[in-house]
């Protein structure tokens, strides 16, 4: 299990004022992008390597494009 004790968790600029329904990423992680529910800051959290993160990001951005 990835030590998240040193994450900087941030939300995105474009999260709003939604009630707090969004997610929260850290990228201070060595070799991780760690994500997390922000309403639930001590529960789960997902990690993925560096490379699947930007793979993720770039296909929701050519699928917005798209929509």
């Amino acid at each position: 299990m990835t030590d998240l004790s040193g994450a900087v968790w941030r939300k995105s600029t474009r999260s709003g004022d939604n009630g707090g329904n969004c997610v929260e990423v850290a990228t201070n992680v060595p070799d991780i992008v760690a994500v997390r529910d922000s309403k639930d800051a001590t529960g789960p959290q997902l990690t993925f390597a560096v490379q699947e993160w930007a793979d993720f990001i770039g296909a929701a951005k050519r699928e917005r494009r798209v929509s």
